[in-house]
Formats: structure tokens, sequence, C-alpha cells
């Protein structure tokens, strides 16, 4: 049994069968071969590592006439150890005596090398490990084929275990059979951990080299209220992690009853708790675990995977259906949050170093005006089934909240002279995501109908932590005392002029902070759907004074670890089944 530590971004226990993708996507199981078949495999992988030494003798040739042979000799390498007598030997020997299948025994022997250039020091040897994936993946691609295996198509129950996986290739999980996932890159606050919080699967990121350790097909356990994924489980283990899987089913009926019941407080203080949502069809999860409404609908995700703009009429349809199914219930649409890099149908930006203090978010729709202004009409004519409010993203300045309403004004007057009818007092609103805009809170208060705080991003621009990296995850923590001192410098100056103010992020959705947040004055938080009944069980059992305490004590504590702790501690007493 080997258990790992990873980053849990959503919580919950699966237990099953793996299913291994590499980096590729690749499926690699573990196959064992029948004795029969032997013969036929190696015959396979010859016919294999025979096309992968003619696409390479072609790459060659091609850059050697483009060139010159001093840039071809990478290739000429990559040809010297397709070839190679010895690597041939291994494989084979691997196929004949443990019968595994030449996919499985290419990637155990290559990986192998890799991993001896990986422990070598030096840039070079670095680069050479990276050749041998290359290797690996070209081999791959001619022996799987047409073979490999979408996630969209996966069918049975099975755990995903991935090197990485991208938001949209999460999104395309199937709730029903990707019981959970992991993922060896990644941080907490990224994407596909905010997509895989959504579905409600347990999943755990960045936990590092791992995938050539497990085999499809092994049990394996999913720990993702502690980030450990367990290979290997023995008895033992497999039924104390049954028994909690058991309790968790238990309590999820429990909270069930609590889905028509109001969100206020002890003393009577209304609480409203509302969905997070990347998808139409998650409007019925939100409906299904009693939310107010839609506090945050991350309207990116229709641009993800496609190699075309999405038209007005794709806007329209997925607003139109949000909005409709939610009936009366408010809908707060925040503008196009993704980078240029995510952008298909636009030009890669140049010198594009760090995506995260790059092109992105509102500054990518102020710079494409014409895409911008496609969604605000779409979001503009949805506007009159329902209450819609408009948010934008990542806003650090002034100007950029006024450049933003401009081109919503100029969306508004296309309605106006094409006689479309549209909510003409629509809200709008912005995201309290940057430092900047903390410190800027008493001008923006002037200028906006309300705010929503993502804590996600604010996080990482306070403690300049990436929140998609894993060697610095440690780092990106909702307890440090900086983020929550900005978390109160905000609420306080949006009550202070009676704007409303709420907050979105990952951190309202953990039930340690729920008290924090209400003793800081927050009353609006948005959360994910599989959230909502655990965060209304803590407002409605605990008292606004009670809570004001506590926000007071964390105010006068000065590191993350004392904060979290102490945060725990006060959550048990309400809750003593909560883990300390």
């Amino acid at each position: 049994m080997e258990r790992l530590q990873g980053i849990a971004v959503s919580p919950g226990i699966a237990i099953g069968e793996a299913l291994v993708l590499d980096n590729e996507g690749f499926r690699i199981p573990r196959r064992f071969l029948p004795r029969d078949a032997v013969e036929e495999e190696l015959e396979r992988l010859d016919r294999a590592l025979s096309a992968a030494v003619a696409e390479v003798e072609h790459n060659r040739k091609q850059v050697a006439e483009q060139l010159g042979d001093e840039y071809a000799a990478i290739f000429s390498a990559h040809i010297q150890m397709l070839r190679d007598p010895r690597l041939h030997d291994e494989i084979v020997e691997m196929i004949r005596s443990r019968h595994y299948s030449p996919e499985y025994a290419v990637s155990r022997a290559l990986r192998r090398y890799a991993k001896v250039f990986q422990s070598l020091e030096g840039q070079y040897m670095a680069e050479r490990a990276n050749d041998i994936f290359d290797i690996e993946k070209r081999i791959l691609r001619n022996l799987l084929g047409r073979r490999r295996e979408e996630l969209s198509q996966v069918t049975s129950p099975v755990l995903v275990l991935a090197h990485n996986l991208t938001p949209s290739e999460t999104a395309n999980l199937d709730p029903r059979f990707a019981l959970g996932m992991v993922t060896e890159i990644g941080g907490p606050g990224s994407h596909t951990a905010i997509v895989a919080e959504g579905l409600g699967i347990p999943a755990i990121v960045g936990v590092g080299p791992f995938l050539t350790d497990v085999s499809g097909g092994d049990t394996v356990i999913i720990d993702g209220d502690q980030g450990q994924i367990v290979l290997h489980p023995d008895e033992e283990t497999l039924a104390r992690y049954r028994h909690e899987v058991e309790e968790q089913r238990s309590l999820a009926a429990k909270l069930e009853s609590l889905r028509e019941l109001p969100a206020k407080t002890m003393d009577g203080t209304p609480i409203q708790l509302l969905g997070n949502i990347e998808f139409p069809y998650e409007v019925k999860q939100c409906d299904e675990r009693g939310a107010a409404g839609i506090g945050l609908y991350r309207t990116e995700f229709i641009y993800l995977g496609r190699d075309d703009d999405p038209s007005e009429e794709t806007h329209f349809e997925s607003y139109s259906s949000v909005v409709q199914a939610m009936a009366s219930k408010p809908v707060v649409m925040r503008t196009l949050d993704l980078g240029a890099d995510k952008m298909r149908s636009l030009p890669d930006p140049e010198d594009e170093r760090n995506p995260f203090l790059g092109l992105r978010s509102i500054r990518l729709a102020l710079r494409n005006r014409d895409l911008f202004r496609i969604q605000l009409r779409a979001i503009l004519r949805a506007s009159v089934l329902g209450e819609i409010r408009i948010m934008f993203p990542l806003i650090s300045t002034i100007l950029e909240f006024r450049q933003a309403r401009m081109v919503l004004s100029d969306a508004m007057e296309d309605l106006d002279e094409a006689g479309i009818p549209y909510d003409k007092d629509i809200k709008v609103g912005m995201m309290v995501e940057v430092p900047s805009a903390v410190m800027m809170m008493d001008r923006f208060v002037e200028e906006v109908d309300f705010f929503s705080i993502g804590t996600n991003d604010l996080i990482q621009y306070c403690l300049a932590v990436d929140r998609s990296n894993k060697d610095v995850a440690n780092l990106y923590t909702a307890a440090d005392p900086s983020v929550i001192r900005m978390i109160d410098m905000a609420v306080t100056c949006a009550n202070n002029h009676d704007v409303p103010i709420g907050t979105c992020g990952q951190m309202c959705g953990d039930p340690t902070y729920t008290m924090l947040l209400l003793g800081l004055g927050l009353r609006s938080l948005s959360v994910t759907p599989a959230a909502v009944p655990e965060i209304k069980r803590v407002c409605r059992s605990v008292s606004i004074s009670q809570c004001r305490e506590v926000a007071q004590k964390v105010l006068e504590l000065d590191s993350a670890r004392e904060i979290k702790t102490f945060l725990k501690e006060e959550l048990s007493k309400v809750f003593p089944e909560f883990p300390t």
C-alpha cells in the first residue's frame, strides 16, 4: 500500500478502479496478454516502431532541407534510440515474460530511462528526458491509433488519474462514471479544480509523479477531504474508508432536509446563499440543494474547447435557459474571464510569460470589443426573461470599469436601434479580486451596483502565489491574515456605503470559514451547488454575535496556521464531528 499527499480541491471519498491517462490523454492499462496473443502483439509493436522511425526520418529530412543538418541532429538521435536493440529487447522481454501489453511495456521502459535523466543535474540532461517522453508519445500514437479514449466516452465507474486535465476535459467527465480525479500537477484555485468541485466529485491535484506506480484497473482510494490518494490499499484501509463513505451518505441525507428551510442564523439574520455554476445543467443541482439563486455564472466555459468564437445566439441560448430555469431568482453573469492563451480563435499573445499577470479577463475583453459586445448583447437580450445582473471580472482600475460600462452602453444602443427589448435598469457590478480594487473601494462604491469578492484570485494576487503551481501551493491559503484583512476592508467599505457585497470564491464554500465571513459582515455567499446544504447548516447553527467574536479574534492573529486551527476549533464546538 502507498499513500500519496496532494492538494485537496474537492471534498469527499471515492473508492474504485483506476483509469490511468498519460499526459497526452492516452489510456495505458497494465493489461496482461493471453499466452497465445504474445506473438501477434510483438508484431504490432514492431509495426509501431517502424512507423515511428519513418515519421521521425520524414521530420529529419524536412528540417535538414530547410535549416541544415545541425538542426536535424536531434531527430537523428531520436531515430537512434528507436532503433536501439537494448531498448527493443527490454520491451520484448516484458511482453514475453510478464505478458504486459506493448503500450504498458513501452511506457514502463521509456519512463525508467527518463527518470534516470531527470535525476541527473543540469539543464542538458533534463532536456534529454523530454526527448524520451517525446519518443514514448510517438510510439504510443502508433500503437493506439484510433483506440485513444476520450474521457467523455467512459461508461463504467472509474477514478480518473492523469498527469493533468484541462478545464474542458474535466467538464466532460460524467459524475455517474467518473467518481473522482487526481492529477500529478496543478494547484488549488485552478480552473480544473473549480470545475471538479462544481461536478461534486472528490478531487486532488499536485500529487507529483505517480502514474508509473499505478495500473489501469487497480483499486484506488481518493480522499478529497485530506488530499490523499491511496494506491493498492489493504483490507483494513478499505474497510475504514468504506465506513467513512457510508457516514458521508448519511450526512448528505440529513442535509437534504434543509432544502426548503431559509439560510438564516439562530438570531434571525437572513443569509443569501447562492450557487456557482459553469454550465446550464447545473441549475438543476442548485435548485435541488436549495440555493436562492445563481451568484456566479462562469460564462467563459462557453468559449472553451472551440476553434471559433461562439455566436450571439449560442450565448443567448445558454443564458436564457439558465434564467428561465431559475424563474424569479437572481442570476449574476460574469463576463469572459479567460486568458488570451485559452482562446483558440485569437492569436497567441506575444511574450505571455505569466498569463495571470497578462492579457486576460476584462483586459482581454476590452482589447477585443467586438467579441465583448456580442456577449453583452446576448446577456441583455436574456435579461427580459428574469433577474439578471452583469459582473465584470479582474477590475483593477476605475478606468477599466468605466470602459467596460461604455461597451455595455454600446450594446444597449445596438439593441435600441434594432428594437430588441432588455432590462434598462440591469444591475452592473464587479469582482473584487486584486489588491488595487480593495484599496480603491471608496471610489468604486460611487460607480457600481454591487460587489462580489473573488477569493481565489484575491489570495493569488495578495500573496503573489500562482494558484496553479504545485511548487508554491503551500503558500496559497485563504487563512492568511493579509487576505482576511483585505476582505474585512472591502466589506466594511461597501457596508458603510450601503452597496451590496458578497463573495463567490472557494473560501466561502468551506464551512471552516463560514463563521469568519459572517462575522466580517458578509450576508451573501455563493458556493458550488454541492456545498449549499452544509453551508446552510452552519448558518442555521450560529448567531451573528458569535460570528463577530470569531472574526475579532481572527483579526488579532498573525499566522495562517493559527487562524486555521482556531477556526476549526470554533467549528468543532458547533459540530463535534468536524475534524480539528
